[in-house]
């Protein structure tokens, strides 16, 4: 499928939602259990999301329609949710996502892209040049990835409890 922004915002704006709906309220054995040492729980990755609103998709959005590939896009932090999110609860990161989700949303709306401006290139750190297009598509997948991601976490909390299950549930061997 090729990108389409319409399509693509439709996506980028149901995320909060989903997430809220899917982790809301939840006993913190859901939300803060991970897959082992170096993984995400669910509560990582919405200090994730938060911090890639900040700092990663509309900020080098802005760099490519203003520089080009001219200027790198700053180095991202992958990790900086671990001091960010210290002392907050889900409810607060929750909410938290869903306003600077919104307000990237509205950015990216004040653009006014065109089919021309989606071509536009920007240099990425490690992936050298690459399209405002394809960032933004970067952007719907990395949210499905870490939906993904999420659900399989929680998934496994039951490993142990499915018995003989596990043969037949894929969530669980991934």
């Amino acid at each position: 499928m090729e990108y389409q922004l319409d399509h693509a915002k439709e996506v980028l704006r149901r995320t909060p939602a989903t997430l809220n709906a899917l982790l809301s309220d939840l006993p913190n054995e859901w939300v803060l259990a991970n897959e082992g040492p170096d993984t995400f729980s669910p509560y990582d990755v919405i200090g994730h999301l938060i911090e890639g609103e900040e700092n990663d998709w509309i900020p080098r959005a802005r760099i490519i329609l203003e520089l080009g590939a001219a200027r790198p896009f700053d180095k991202f932090d992958r990790f900086a949710m671990y001091e960010k999110s210290k002392g907050k609860s889900l409810t607060e990161l929750l909410a938290r996502f869903e306003q600077v989700r919104g307000a990237s949303l509205r950015q990216l709306d004040e653009m006014n892209l065109t089919p021309e401006l989606l071509q536009k290139t920007g240099t990425h750190p490690a992936l050298g040049v690459v399209t405002l297009s394809q960032l933004l598509s970067a952007w719907v997948v990395h949210d499905l990835g870490h939906i993904r991601q999420i659900v399989r976490v929680m998934a496994k909390q039951y490993r142990e409890a499915v018995g003989p299950w596990t043969a037949y549930l894929s969530i669980l061997n991934q």
